[in-house]
């Protein structure tokens, strides 16, 4: 067989990112694939759009293989940006638009990054990003869901759509690396995770069987598409199945109620933080929610007095608990509707492309209730971090993937997460994971938000502290929330200290930024002997 046939079936049999849009395109042409403000671009136009983005980012200089860097807010160009890349086969490269020029320039010089595409609001930070010294060549200014011009000396999205817009021809093996996505560095700096081709659509089917996503979805995209839940989880399996996105930059409850009424929104994924915040608005109980069937969260466990109440205001919807990571694509377990009371607060089973234990340190399985460390095998897996062959060699290890979350196993097989290890409180010798003493805090009515961390103290090492949201117009104590978990639970796990502040710390994937609590409040804990006096 020669060379040039080899070649030819190669490219038949050719199956990557960027030939899911085209395909869907065929399918379903003139079906509306993004609606962004003004912008609503169908399949076919969408698909157009990335041909001509693929070759105007030729002329800027990217070839296969290079890093193309987006640090910006959902848009419909962003959507467009990351079909366009994985279509000529260069890596894409998200990055939190949360982060200083210090940690953004980290990410770029890490990642090799030739090209920066940047919105509006961020155009200074790369400028200063760049300043600092990378590889990166040109900056493109990319347009939002908001009107904006585009300041001079800088290529446009528009610049990059004068050509050609028929189909590209390149050739991209699945195999391939098609991203790089860097973990939220909440503990330490950021790793870059590759993730082929495959490794990210091996994971689109996981979403669509366990999600019971469909073509005739009208899904919201709301939380930040730089994050792999929002982009991989939710947009591009929206893209392969041929259903419609619609994309907001401003993920509050009041736009986001406003959107599934005007949109007639049938599908929406939010961390907790979202889901709390939604029928805690003033405009919950006047809007029209009936088109909505199917909600999805993830990041943390919902707690179950929040989704008892979900379950009461939206008895239409549908809830699934999608668990993973960055490393994983990143969908790794599912909790799905019919379990949700039946198995409150428990992560599910293993998707159906992942293979997930709990081990012990030997890698035993653990027993029914004892906590150990969750494993992967699965296609859908990282390559390895990016630059880094020791942290990848500390996350493979016996042939499985060691996710760094500690989880119990009950008789039926569901997986509960109880903690990240670094998470993990140790107080007066014993372990407390902080998401049990979390959930049993909700149950207190006036609690909006709660955050369970260990500060430094003499007497127990780590005192387990509680960070308290109330809700507005409720009063609550100290006194209250101790005695409240004291009737519930054993006492070295019952928090010393109660915190009441106005709002927690989040990244804008919806995370409670726990790092930044203990920096916030062990500089004002006096850690003399008995410092919390319980």
């Amino acid at each position: 067989m020669s060379q040039e046939f080899r070649a030819t079936i190669r490219k038949a049999r050719e199956h990557s990112i960027g030939d899911l849009l085209r395909r869907s395109a065929s399918r379903t042409p003139n079906k509306s694939a993004v609606i962004c403000g003004r912008e609503v671009w169908t399949f076919v136009e969408l698909d157009v759009i990335c041909n001509r983005l693929g070759r105007g980012l030729r002329r800027a200089g990217v070839s296969r293989g290079d890093r193309v860097a987006i640090l910006s807010r959902n848009s419909h160009a962003f959507a467009a940006m990351r079909f366009a890349v994985a279509r000529i086969g260069a890596i894409l490269v998200p990055i939190n638009f949360m982060l200083k020029s210090d940690e953004i320039n980290f990410i770029l010089v890490n990642s090799g990054a030739r090209i920066l595409a940047t919105g509006a609001d961020f155009v200074e930070s790369a400028r200063a990003a760049v300043a600092k010294g990378c590889a990166v060549e040109a900056l493109i200014w990319m347009p939002g869901e908001e009107p904006a011009l585009p300041p001079p000396g800088m290529i446009t999205f528009d610049d990059l759509l004068h050509s050609d817009g028929s189909q590209l021809d390149d050739f991209v093996d699945g195999e391939d690396p098609a991203q790089i996505i860097y973990t939220s560095g909440t503990e330490s700096l950021p790793k870059g995770a590759v993730l082929t081709h495959h490794a990210v659509m091996w994971q689109y089917v996981s979403c669509v069987l366990e999600g019971s996503m469909a073509t005739e979805d009208s899904v919201l995209h709301a939380l930040p598409l730089y994050h792999c839940a929002q982009l991989d989880v939710f947009l591009g399996p929206a893209i392969y199945l041929g259903a419609s996105s619609l994309i907001t930059a401003k993920p509050t409850a009041d736009n986001i109620l406003s959107l599934i009424e005007t949109h007639e929104i049938t599908s929406f994924f939010a961390p907790p933080t979202v889901w709390i915040a939604m029928p805690r608005s003033a405009h919950f109980d006047q809007t029209n929610l009936s088109t909505l069937q199917k909600g999805y969260y993830g990041a943390s466990i919902m707690p179950v007095e929040i989704l008892l109440e979900l379950q009461r205001r939206l008895p239409r919807v549908k809830f699934w608990n999608f668990y993973g990571q960055t490393e994983i694509a990143p969908l790794a377990t599912v909790l799905k509707p019919e379990d949700q009371i039946r198995k409150a607060g428990a992560a599910g089973k293993p998707a159906i492309n992942v293979e997930t234990r709990v081990v012990d340190s030997a890698m035993e399985d653990v027993s029914v209730g004892e906590i150990g460390e969750i494993v992967h095998r699965s296609p859908q897996l990282l390559s390895g971090y990016y630059s880094d062959p020791d942290k990848t060699a500390a996350a493979f290890r016996d042939g499985w993937f060691h996710s760094g979350d500690l989880a119990t196993v009950d008789s039926d097989g569901y997986i509960t997460v109880v903690d990240r290890v670094k998470d993990m409180i140790k107080t007066g010798g014993e372990n407390v994971a902080s998401r049990e003493v979390e959930e049993a805090i909700y149950g207190l009515s006036s609690v909006s938000e709660v955050a369970v961390i260990g500060l430094p103290d003499a007497r127990w090492i780590e005192a387990v502290t509680a960070i308290v949201v109330v809700r507005s117009g409720e009063n609550l104590t100290e006194d209250n929330v101790i005695d409240h978990c004291a009737n519930t639970m054993a006492p070295f796990k019952v928090p010393k200290r109660v915190i009441f502040i106005d709002s927690l710390p989040k990244n804008p994937s919806g995370k409670l930024l726990k790092r930044e609590l203990r920096q916030r409040f062990a500089e004002n804990v006096r850690v003399a002997e008995g410092n919390f006096g319980r």
